[in-house]
């Protein structure tokens, strides 16, 4: 039995078909007009010699042959896709910058990084680790595409990435004493965790002091799983060795951080679009 091409365009058509289950709203999805599409099943069907749709009232219908072409099809459009973007010299290139305060590199960019390892393999993604300040300055000057920060930045486009609940946490080793100064684990520099902490105890009247300050979350875990003292951050921080406070400690609630995507509405490259779109849509 002789063996006949199966034509990519045709199956991506079909796929688009099989999923909306109408030529018309195919047709929107593969920028073609209806008659094209109509035209490209029609000869499809003829090359695999069998019915692939069928009609049920308005809508169009696999056949038992059309379900078994569809796995197939869908495998074949993916593989296809896949070996454009690698061999393409359009993408063979590309780069992203993307700025990204300690906090946000500690949870939320590692996730981020494998969706856009698996969607761009070619991509080319440069992290730059920063104060906030220096993000906003760097982002604005064009030295980065992108800035991930959980400080609020105006004058730029920006996105909700998360919303995360924020707890008073401590190592294994720490032993809360009632009623005495809360010894705080601090950043060095303007951080919002530290404001935020100062804040909620000052405002239920609470004795505080400074136990341990540093400029890296490196120093934080350092710290809190030294048992000295305690800090406020984010449920991911959590690890084995680090825990949530006990209600009986009868700390001050804490808001939620939000972390934020910001960009340039007028200085985006494509790689940069790339990336806003795919992260915009999880």
């Amino acid at each position: 039995m002789s063996v006949r091409n199966l034509d990519i365009g045709q199956l991506r058509t079909f796929v688009a078909v099989a999923e909306r289950e109408s030529f018309t709203n195919a047709a929107e999805k593969v920028f073609r007009t209806q008659a094209a599409v109509s035209q490209q099943m029609q000869k499809l069907e003829e090359l695999v010699g069998c019915a692939l749709f069928e009609r049920v009232g308005r809508s169009k219908r696999l056949t038992a042959e059309g379900v078994r072409l569809l796995e197939y099809a869908r495998r074949m459009v993916t593989l296809n896709d896949e070996a454009y973007r690698v061999i393409s010299s359009q993408e063979s290139h590309q780069s992203v910058k993307i700025g990204a305060c300690a906090d946000a590199v500690d949870t939320l960019v590692p996730t981020y990084l494998e969706i856009c390892a698996e969607n761009f393999p070619t991509l080319s993604i440069d992290i730059k680790v920063a104060q906030s300040r220096w993000l906003a300055t760097a982002l604005r000057k064009g030295d980065i595409d992108l800035m991930l920060d959980i400080v609020p930045h105006a004058g730029f486009e920006h996105l909700l990435l998360r919303s995360s609940p924020v707890a008073w946490i401590a190592g294994l080793r720490y032993r809360h004493q009632a009623g005495s100064s809360v010894p705080l684990i601090l950043m060095e520099n303007s951080c919002p965790f530290r404001s935020s902490m100062v804040q909620a105890l000052t405002d239920a009247d609470m004795p505080w002091h400074c136990a341990f300050q540093t400029s890296t979350l490196a120093g934080i875990r350092a710290a809190l799983r030294a048992g000295l003292g305690i800090t406020a951050r984010t449920l991911e921080m959590l690890a084995p060795d680090v825990r949530v406070l006990d209600s009986q400690v009868r700390l001050p609630a804490l808001p939620a951080m939000q972390f934020h995507l910001y960009w340039r509405d007028d200085a985006q490259s494509d790689s940069a679009k790339k990336v806003l779109q795919l992260v915009a849509s999880r």
